[in-house]
């Protein structure tokens, strides 16, 4: 990874070939590296920052290559508010606007408590949303509640407006601790978006 002085292409060439020998790391499944594992010192920070949509930038250019992208996001890890790419010998910090992954895509299976979620990340990662994997909701700048699903160890995929409105569809109202409750069951678990009368006023 980029030390102080190095070139912009030194530096995205050395976390290129550091996430890949990463990727082909013992204890790696399905593409995905065991970062969880890791603790290496902390390099400094990078100038990589992913944006609200989602888009990686390298000193301030878009990087166009989709699957350098996935590779990178296979190397990251969060720690309290921060994110890092981390190889076994490395760490080096990078800036997320909001969430590091979009849930782009959604796929249905079954009916009221028997439905089950799987979304699709724009990394390409098949998320299913259960108890391991929930949905979290939050206010929106622009008014409304924004979901977020919890992707894997504390990485979250910010959910796009469209598939939010999906989500409103599938809906019910519910009593959760003596408060009436508008939420959605999924693989058995019901997810509540906010107050009742909060959501229909949002609509």
């Amino acid at each position: 990874m980029a030390n102080q002085g190095q070139s912009a292409d030194r530096g995205l060439e050395g976390l290129t070939a550091a996430a890949k020998s990463a990727a082909n790391a013992e204890g790696a499944t399905k593409g995905l590296p065991p970062v969880h594992l890791w603790n290496p010192p902390f390099c400094g920070d990078l100038d990589i920052r992913i944006a609200a949509d989602g888009t990686w930038f390298y000193m301030g250019t878009p990087i166009g290559r989709p699957a350098l992208v996935r590779l990178f996001s296979t190397v990251l890890k969060r720690e309290g508010d921060k994110h890092f790419l981390v190889t076994p010998v490395e760490k080096v910090g990078i800036r997320v606007d909001d969430a590091p992954f979009m849930a782009v895509e959604m796929q249905k299976d079954g009916e009221d408590n028997h439905r089950v979620l799987r979304f699709r990340t724009n990394v390409d990662d098949w998320v299913t949303c259960d108890a391991a994997h929930g949905l979290r909701f939050e206010q929106a700048r622009e008014g409304g509640l924004t979901p977020y699903l919890h992707v894997r160890a504390d990485l979250w995929a910010k959910v796009t407006r469209a598939l939010y409105y999906d989500l409103v569809d599938m809906g019910e109202e519910r009593m959760v601790d003596g408060q009436p409750m508008f939420g959605v069951e999924l693989a058995g678990e019901f997810f509540a978006m906010a107050d009742a009368e909060q959501v229909r006023a949002a609509l």
